[in-house]
């Protein structure tokens, strides 16, 4: 049987027009490079990328309702949210495993945006309908809307000429509704890179003329546009999770790092009684961050070692120019007595086993 064809964003054409390698991610053609990953990281480290991210499922959520039936959905507290702000959240099974980490935006007259990882997209719409409430409305925007982010140090200087707001008075994980370029769009301060920038939502329709405004009036200054490659190297520079990777249906937030989004404290939700043993407990495997002592790259999958004995596995791995002066930096999921700060453990690669020690995540964090 075929495979389906892989769909394409709004900004397809203005990624082949600009020399991108494309490869199908989520069930998208995706740019994963322009000009090359180091020269795109160095872009946004140092000034400023773009990207398209087009392809992570939106869904759009109106009733007053939508707050107390996402709160028995989630681990993080909805609620709790003030107009206009952006939270991190997860949503997990029974045995506290995640189906997805999440953002939602609360926006004013009982509207919410809720952004999921694309790969998630089907599986999520699928779930928000098997607990339906009264009163809350769901649309299915993903591939319809579009989502274009600006990362990096310069990031409100290059955006601010395109709008009215003022970019540098937006705190952290807050948004606005805001004309970009013409084209009404909400503009959040989020991001996925470690860096300051911002994450336009808009109709795909406006997509490219936003984007090559955008890249028109700041590639001078150094503006790059960035595919999903250079994206991974910076969030796992910055300790991000990767869905797939760091969280799964069978990997929870407590054993990804992501406990200060697990609210015990709130009205009951699904999972909750399982990861508050596992925080009982702390006895379950856990992700680390490694370093590699000398060249070579720890890649998911590869077998992690402490003495003799295996301990775990690698869930991400990447060169990594941030860290000091630029080394091999991993992720891994390992026991508990092997996840203390400073530990030695080997990664086996090819069959020859390389020295590795556990550091703290994440492992950089912007001055």
């Amino acid at each position: 049987m075929n495979e389906p064809a892989a769909r394409r964003t709004a900004l397809y054409d203005d990624h082949r027009k600009h020399g991108a390698r494309m490869v199908e991610f989520g069930g998208f053609d995706m740019p994963v490079q322009y000009a090359g990953i180091l020269k795109e990281h160095d872009a946004v480290r140092r000034r400023a990328g773009l990207f398209d991210l087009s392809h992570m499922g939106q869904f759009r959520i109106e009733g007053p309702q939508v707050a107390a039936w996402a709160d028995a959905l989630t681990t993080n507290a909805v609620a709790t949210m003030k107009p206009m702000q952006a939270r991190y959240n997860i949503f997990c099974n029974e045995r506290g495993g995640a189906h997805d980490d999440t953002i939602f935006y609360r926006l004013p007259e009982d509207r919410w945006l809720l952004v999921v990882n694309a790969s998630n997209a089907s599986k999520m719409w699928s779930l928000l309908h098997e607990r339906p409430a009264s009163g809350v409305r769901l649309k299915n925007r993903h591939g319809e809307d579009a989502l274009i982010a600006m990362q990096g140090p310069a990031s409100v200087a290059m955006l601010q000429p395109h709008v009215d707001v003022d970019l540098a008075s937006m705190k952290y994980y807050f948004c606005v509704e805001e004309e970009v370029e013409g084209a009404p769009a909400l503009i959040a301060r989020t991001g996925y890179t470690g860096e300051d920038g911002f994450e336009i939502f808009v109709d795909g329709a406006f997509a490219s003329n936003i984007w090559n405004a955008l890249l028109k009036a700041h590639a001078h200054e150094g503006l790059e546009p960035c595919g999903l490659g250079a994206r991974d190297v910076l969030r796992l520079e910055a300790g991000m999770p990767l869905y797939g990777h760091e969280l799964t249906e069978e990997i929870t937030p407590v054993q990804g790092g992501q406990s200060w989004a697990v609210k015990l404290t709130k009205p009951a939700f699904t999972g909750r009684e399982a990861l508050a043993a596992q925080l009982e407990r702390d006895d379950d495997p856990r992700i680390v961050g490694l370093t590699m002592a000398g060249r070579a790259p720890a890649r998911e999958g590869y077998a992690v070692f402490a003495g003799e004995r295996r301990v775990g596995e690698i869930r991400s791995g990447s060169f990594a120019p941030s860290v000091g002066g630029g080394t091999n930096i991993a992720t891994a999921l390992v026991e508990r007595e092997a996840a203390t700060v400073g530990t030695a453990l080997a990664v086996e690669i090819r069959g020859t086993r390389h020295d590795a020690s556990v550091v703290a995540l994440p492992f950089y964090k912007r001055s």
